[in-house]
């Protein structure tokens, strides 16, 4: 069994240098992996276009035929933070066909795990509405088509932003669980302890807003105490994760203070409960460290684990913050 990279060269047309989430991340990042002792445990595959089908099940028509206007006449931004280049519809259909084909053969144990190193990100993107950097849901179509083959899916997104999207898509749902730490107060303002679904959909979305410099201990309890046994009670089928690297604390535009090592720390805490596992890339700007903090996640899912020098002063009293989220989680799971 292997764990695969779903990457293409064609993930690099969108692009603007001088914006965050530039084509560049992706250049640092698969030069990490090639230079690393990894490099010969892992199959890099070509990712499909995902169906225009598929794509409207999630997505509205309004907000399809616009990233399909705005790419036809070469590029233009949506919103004052995101993008469209000229032949964006087709590479942002790769990155979110490159995700679902890699989830379906990890399912299906035609694979053991992966990583879909895939641009423009998606969690951000609402049923109605390209946002924060995103223009489809890339986590959240593969979601859907898995859950509507009778998947129990889970979504975790340690991502320092909410993923505001994700959580809409599902939030009426119980076919997919979606578990989030993020900072708060932060982009784009959603995520509090008190969303956590509504009608069949109640107390299948978990939010737990951390403060400014709360770092590996606090997502560790976190996790160990409230997310990870409510996974288990929910019994997945598979694990997707948003994987934002952004939470690292030297990311100028986060606020949390993770290590590089605990990123690979958080997915083997999930990978003992569903070893059906599967990363999207979210977001993570430093270019010196998001490197790094791949190859902590992808040393986990190859079974050669890494470790990277990395201290930091974190805030580690959110005892407050861990009692509102159990206590708003216990109304629905046995914690």
């Amino acid at each position: 069994m292997t764990t695969e990279i779903v990457y293409s060269q064609a993930f690099h047309k969108h692009d603007n240098v001088g914006h965050p989430e530039n084509a560049q991340r992706l250049t640092v990042m698969m030069d990490a992996v090639r230079q690393s002792p990894l490099a010969d445990t892992i199959t890099i595959v070509e990712p499909n276009l995902l169906s225009e089908d598929l794509l409207y099940a999630i997505h509205s028509e309004e907000m399809i035929e616009q990233v399909k206007e705005i790419d036809s006449q070469g590029g233009a931004w949506i919103d004052l933070d995101t993008y469209v280049c000229s032949s964006d519809y087709e590479t942002a259909r790769l990155a979110a066909g490159g995700l679902l084909d890699l989830c379906r053969r990890v399912l299906d144990g035609d694979t053991e795990n992966g990583f879909a190193l895939a641009r423009p990100p998606g969690h951000h993107a609402t049923p109605r509405r390209s946002m924060g950097f995103c223009l489809f849901n890339n986590i959240a179509l593969s979601a859907h088509a898995l859950a509507k083959k009778g998947a129990r899916v889970l979504i975790f997104d340690p991502d320092v932003h909410h993923g505001n999207g994700t959580q809409e898509i599902f939030y009426h749902r119980k076919d997919v669980l979606y578990q989030s730490f993020h900072l708060s107060p932060h982009f784009p303002g959603t995520g509090a302890i008190e969303e956590s679904g509504v009608g069949l959909g109640k107390g299948y979305t978990i939010n737990a807003p951390l403060e400014y410099g709360h770092g590996d201990s606090v997502v560790s309890q976190l996790l160990d105490d409230i997310f990870l046994p409510v996974a288990k009670q929910f019994d997945p089928d598979i694990i997707l994760v948003s994987s934002g690297f952004d939470s690292h604390h030297t990311d100028p535009l986060g606020g949390l203070h993770l290590t590089a090592d605990m990123f690979g720390e958080m997915i083997k805490k999930y990978q003992a409960l569903q070893p059906k596992l599967v990363c999207t890339l979210e977001g993570g700007y430093n270019f010196s460290w998001i490197g790094k903090c791949l190859l902590s996640q992808l040393g986990v899912l190859t079974h050669h684990p890494l470790s990277f020098p990395d201290t930091t002063q974190e805030k580690t009293d959110a005892r407050l913050i861990l009692e509102d989220v159990k206590k708003e989680v216990k109304k629905y799971w046995d914690i």
